[in-house]
């Protein structure tokens, strides 16, 4: 088992959901229900994969896990490219969030990379 709060992908993710709460909530209200909800989930889903992954008691567990939020990442990177297409972003913040994310979408291939090549270790520490 591993602490994910020590994790930087955890701790990167975790900033990123709060930023983009607070990004959201200026969504005009008539996306409640769609874009910002969907928004919203999908940069949940991040850290809270990376999160549940830890918690497993092998390396492969945990990567499945870590595909899981890399495929949130990818889901939320295409709904804030979305929302910036249909004039809700300014290219100025998605281009800063999605600078953030690009860079938490490498260190979590990265992350699991290393977990996978040290697979023959067997259980996690």
């Amino acid at each position: 088992m591993v602490n994910f709060k020590k994790l930087v992908i955890w701790n990167e993710s975790l900033l990123l959901t709060k930023e983009i709460y607070k990004l959201s909530a200026d969504f005009p209200r008539d996306e409640k229900y769609g874009l910002t909800s969907q928004i919203r989930r999908a940069v949940v889903s991040i850290p809270s994969n990376i999160s549940e992954g830890s918690s497993r008691k092998s390396r492969k567990e945990f990567s499945h896990f870590l595909d899981i939020a890399l495929g949130s990442s990818y889901e939320l990177e295409t709904q804030l490219t979305i929302a910036q297409e249909l004039g809700i972003l300014k290219i100025s913040e998605t281009s800063v969030i999605l600078d953030k994310l690009n860079k938490i979408q490498a260190s979590i291939n990265s992350y699991n990379k290393k977990l996978l090549l040290d697979s023959g270790k067997g259980k996690l520490n």
